[in-house]
């Protein structure tokens, strides 16, 4: 079971608004707040967000380093994922792999893909296919 995870961001208020809507449709309640963080948790695992030091911002987060490429979370259906990209278009956010959406993970997987305002990917993925999203 993981407990936490912890991410640094570049600008946490940019952050709040991207994440704090998102991470409240999956069912987190927010779950710490303190001057240069916020947490959200669901069950017993929760998310932090921390805002970087001035001095460590010269340079900016790339997926394709070492170190974390991207978050995926379960979506309950296919519905939630096609409804959670309806909103991520509403609120601006471009949609990556546009032209193989919702299967860019390939012929069984469908998810929608986007990136954080510090271009952290997020995938959003539905279970396996059952008869209940036909």
């Amino acid at each position: 079971m993981l407990h936490h995870i912890e991410l640094y961001v570049s600008d946490l208020r940019k952050t709040i608004l991207f994440w704090g809507w998102f991470l409240e449709e999956l069912g987190y309640i927010p779950f710490q707040e303190w001057e240069n963080g916020r947490s959200w948790k669901l069950k017993d695992t929760y998310i932090v967000f921390v805002q970087t030091e001035d001095r460590f911002l010269d340079v900016p987060y790339h997926r394709s380093r070492v170190g974390l490429n991207h978050l995926a979370f379960q979506a309950e259906s296919r519905h939630q994922v096609d409804e959670m990209t309806k909103k991520l278009k509403e609120r601006g956010t471009t949609i990556l792999y546009p032209e193989k959406h919702p299967f860019a993970g390939g012929p069984n997987h469908y998810a929608v893909f986007c990136e954080d305002p510090d271009r952290i990917k997020l995938e959003l993925v539905a279970p396996e296919k059952s008869n209940k999203d036909d």
